[in-house]
């Protein structure tokens, strides 16, 4: 399990969904491996890929509330493709998902770079 300073987080993901006008409501991470994440994506979804995250939302309105499930192997070899510390790519992981749960999408290339930044500006806000 990785080490997450719980309160620093929950409230740094509290100012990520402020800036887009939300408030936060249950969000539960499972925290699990690449396999789980190829089972769930499986089962949930009917894709038969690894990838790093899978949010099922849950939100209402003005309320972000989901279940976010992230693949630590992942988020692990991401960081040593993209040669960035494990700990800024498991915040960016976290802060992904609560961006999707805002309203954010990643389907297009335009949108991932939208996303990106986006993350980018998420990760200023928080001192790893």
């Amino acid at each position: 399990m990785p080490t997450i300073e719980k309160a620093k987080v929950k409230s740094w993901i509290k100012a990520v969904a402020q800036t887009f006008g939300r408030k936060t409501g249950d969000i539960s991470y499972v925290f699990c491996t690449d396999q789980r994440i190829l089972e769930v994506n499986n089962t949930y979804l009917q894709h038969d890929y690894y990838t790093d995250i899978i949010t099922f939302d849950y939100s209402t309105e003005s309320t972000i509330s989901g279940d976010i499930f992230i693949s630590l192997d992942t988020v692990m070899s991401n960081a040593e493709v993209f040669k960035t510390d494990y700990r800024e790519e498991l915040h960016r992981i976290l802060i992904h998902g609560i961006l999707h749960l805002c309203g954010n999408d990643d389907k297009t290339p335009e949108l991932r770079l939208s996303m990106t930044e986006k993350e980018n500006a998420a990760l200023r806000l928080i001192e790893l």
